[in-house]
């Protein structure tokens, strides 16, 4: 896939952190598969995967956790 951002790239699978905040909230979850353009960076998530991230996000800020650190799980 052409990478929408820089317009140069293509995309190739591999794995990043994704960092979210939520009000007083910060979440690290490392490892997450994605695809990731080989010009400038930007990762781009499926949707199933972006669901599973925003989920874990949401029982950290249910939690009122202030940073939690956590591997991706499929």
């Amino acid at each position: 896939m052409k990478c929408v951002i820089c317009k140069l790239g293509e995309t190739k699978k591999g794995s990043v952190t994704v960092t979210l905040e939520r009000g007083e909230t910060t979440v690290l979850i490392k490892n997450v598969p994605t695809d990731i353009c080989e010009n400038c960076g930007e990762y781009y998530l499926s949707d199933e995967i972006s669901e599973r991230v925003l989920k874990q996000v949401e029982s950290a800020v249910t939690n009122n956790t202030e940073v939690e650190i956590l591997r991706y799980v499929a």
